[in-house]
């Protein structure tokens, strides 16, 4: 192992490796360095550059995402710019063990042959055309959001299946259609879940916010009606359809799934099946005995991994990709270390003060909401969203004339709407378990978020206007 490791560290970095990681260096030192003309504390102005430097390398993949990870712990921790329980808040966060427990649950059904099984099953109905293919794809990756409230768990499940109806169906890694898998289950997952009120982590955060700040109390079936109309089926067809366009394919008929006979259920695959199950239903019915989906992913991991009655030898573990764990890690930190060191307030004060909002240009206002939100996603990702701007809402609501419920639910469309794919760390997670270039899903945000601007937007407000919310 120890050869591979020096063959690998000891290949040439390719012409001009440094020149994107300088820029963003010398950018960071640069409004680190304006921090008092722009009226920033010192504290404020070193938070606003690490997060500059950090967001931008991995934005642009200029290094590799575990080299920012570390990157990032060094410089906040060096530069005392957080206290190190911040800092390193991402391992303490149940997203954090969202994504671990989910990794070793797709682990095991990547090895115990469930996840070929399931894919056997799919392989007919999906497999008729590419279309389809990717249509279905975007369909099971929102259907599962209303029954797994985990973006994370839900990639980490749903994406050993999909690869193996790739590799069934003959869609061999490299080939347009396997990326388009990908990217349908990545998007699909982060962006249409925004519609179903537990599905994701910046709904919790903007209702938990809400409820703590204004008393605002969201019911599941309100908040669907609201947005699964634009922002789950609306989205679902723009992605199908640039996913189709972007990354074209075709499956031809030497490619179809002949139906193999069919083979008895072993053991192993039989205690997973139930165990999926079990940890499903009590997703499902969180509500009632208010346990954390985190702590119940967590023990089915441990039940996965438990010598005689899981379906892994505990040695397995090991082949979990950690260096995705600890990226999750890195990002959720980066976020909390930004609104610590005070960044947050002073971007979204200063953001608020450039918007031209007025009672009389509801419409106008509503594009400026999604315009500020979309702004703050760039800056602090997709979880910071709710975080700044939910505390904001009073304001927001007094310069726009809209009540405060619907300040606060205008978010949605914003955090929901991924210019970059580093603002969703689900997105992230899909590409690396699926081996797709960053570049490929830059593609596709970038496509999608245009047709968001242009499109859907419009219509969202339609539909909010004629449910009488604005």
């Amino acid at each position: 192992m120890g050869g591979q490791i020096m063959s690998a560290g000891a290949a040439a970095p390719r012409p001009g490796f440094w020149i994107v990681p300088g820029v963003l260096l010398v950018l960071a030192a640069a409004l680190y360095a304006a921090g008092p003309a722009l009226g920033l504390a010192p504290r404020t102005a070193l938070g606003a550059a690490i997060g500059l430097l950090c967001m931008g390398l991995w934005a642009t993949a200029a290094l590799p995402e575990i080299v920012t990870t570390f990157l990032f712990f060094a410089l906040a921790t060096l530069t005392v710019v957080a206290p190190p329980p911040v800092v390193f808040s991402g391992f303490a966060a149940s997203a954090f063990w969202l994504v671990l427990s989910g990794m070793v649950v797709g682990l095991a059904i990547s090895r115990t042959g469930l996840a070929a099984r399931i894919a056997q099953a799919l392989a007919g109905p999906l497999s008729g055309s590419y279309p389809a293919l990717i249509g279905g794809t975007v369909a099971l990756s929102y259907a599962l959001a209303f029954v797994m409230p985990s973006n994370m768990g839900r990639i980490a499940l749903l994406m050993p299946i999909m690869l193996a109806l790739c590799d069934r169906i003959g869609l061999a890694p490299g080939r347009a259609g396997r990326t388009g898998v990908v990217l349908a289950v990545g998007f699909g997952t982060f962006l249409l879940s925004a519609s179903i009120l537990p599905a994701n982590v910046p709904n919790l955060v903007m209702t938990g916010a809400a409820e703590q700040l204004y008393g605002l109390r969201f019911g599941y079936l309100p908040y669907l009606i609201l947005h699964a109309p634009v922002i789950g089926i609306g989205k679902g067809v723009v992605l199908v359809l640039l996913i189709t366009l972007l990354f074209p394919d075709r499956l031809a008929r030497s490619e179809g799934v002949p139906r193999p006979p069919r083979t008895p259920w072993r053991a192993a695959e039989r205690r997973l099946a139930g165990l999926l199950a079990l940890t499903l239903l009590l997703w499902m019915t969180d509500s009632l005995h208010h346990i954390s989906p985190a702590w119940i992913g967590i023990a089915g991991a441990a039940l996965c991994l438990m010598p005689g009655i899981g379906v892994l030898p505990p040695e397995a573990f090991g082949q979990v990709n950690m260096r995705t764990i600890f990226y999750v890690a890195g990002l959720l930190g980066l976020v909390a270390t930004v609104n610590a060191s005070g960044v947050g307030d002073a971007l979204g004060d200063a953001l608020v003060a450039l918007m031209p909002f007025s009672p009389e240009t509801p419409a106008a206002n509503f594009g400026w909401l999604l315009a500020l939100g979309s702004a703050l996603g760039l800056a602090v990702t997709s979880n910071g969203v709710p975080a700044l701007l939910t505390p904001m809402a009073k304001e927001l609501a007094a310069a726009t004339g809209f009540s405060i419920e619907a300040v606060v639910l205008a978010q949605v469309l914003a955090f929901s709407t991924v210019i970059l794919p580093y603002q969703a760390p689900p997105i992230i997670v899909a590409l690396e378990l699926g081996k797709v270039r960053i570049a490929d899903a830059t593609r596709l945000a970038l496509a999608s978020s245009a047709l968001t601007f242009l499109l859907l937007a419009p219509l969202d407000y339609a539909w909010w206007r004629w449910l009488g919310l604005i």
